[in-house]
């Protein structure tokens, strides 16, 4: 049983949606501290003049929060600055239309809080592909497992059935690999294919959100979300 566990995030790039398509069970970890800077409520887009970033603002955010509490700023126009945005960057897109429709899917009702909010992108960025099939995904704050870093990330894992916990690349700064060992579970690093596509605006970026994709692509954009993963002994020898 392949588990993932991450952060929600605004339209997110390829790689969160490669690292789902290996997952049997999705864990959403939106009950953790919100973090300035993070790509829970920003992306960014191909202009013609280079990439700028798609922000859902924030209101009255303090110290501590945990990212399912923190709210949405409501008194600015981020829904309507976002279609711009989208339509500036993806306009002249074979499937633009496509990219629009997913947009419009979250923001017609918004949620009034980024974790929400940051998860219905996601998931509608899932179905658009067929990913949200095949797979079960859940809420941790379901599985009322406390703690913190890698014994609370075990913890979740092995509280889904989970024998293989596939993450990505930060996870190597705090995961305790040999104690997943031990409690018979392997550790999988994401190999990001970050295959090229045909984009707008220059020279091929992956690290953009995933409505490029869907515009550019449409729904041939699935054969780009492929990738394996590294067994973490060898992922953290290539890090060395």
């Amino acid at each position: 049983m392949r588990v993932v566990i991450t952060q929600s995030m605004l339209f997110p790039w390829v790689g969160l949606l490669e690292q789902i398509r290996l997952a049997d069970v999705v864990v959403h970890y939106d009950d953790v501290q919100f973090s300035k800077g993070s790509y829970v409520n920003r992306i960014q887009l191909k202009m013609p003049a280079g990439r700028s970033w798609m922000t859902v603002p924030l209101a009255q955010l303090s110290l501590g929060q945990v990212i399912d509490e923190v709210k949405v700023d409501q008194q600015r126009p981020w829904q309507s600055d976002h279609r711009t945005l989208l339509q500036k960057s993806l306009g002249s897109a074979a499937n633009y239309s496509d990219a629009a429709a997913v947009l419009d899917s979250v923001y017609k009702n918004a949620a009034s809080e980024i974790g929400p909010l940051a998860r219905a992108s996601l998931m509608a960025s899932l179905r658009y592909f067929g990913l949200d099939q095949d797979r079960k995904f859940l809420h941790v704050d379901e599985l009322g497992i406390p703690g913190s870093s890698s014994d609370r990330v075990l913890a979740v894992v092995k509280a889904v059935g989970g024998t293989e916990y596939i993450t990505g690349h930060g996870a190597k700064n705090y995961l305790d690999h040999e104690g997943f060992e031990r409690a018979g579970v392997s550790v999988g690093y994401i190999d990001y294919a970050l295959k090229p596509y045909p984009q707008l605006h220059g020279d091929f970026t992956p690290y953009v959100s995933c409505l490029d994709l869907i515009a550019n692509m449409g729904r041939r954009g699935e054969d780009c979300i492929c990738s394996r993963t590294i067994e973490w002994r060898e992922f953290l020898g290539r890090s060395a």
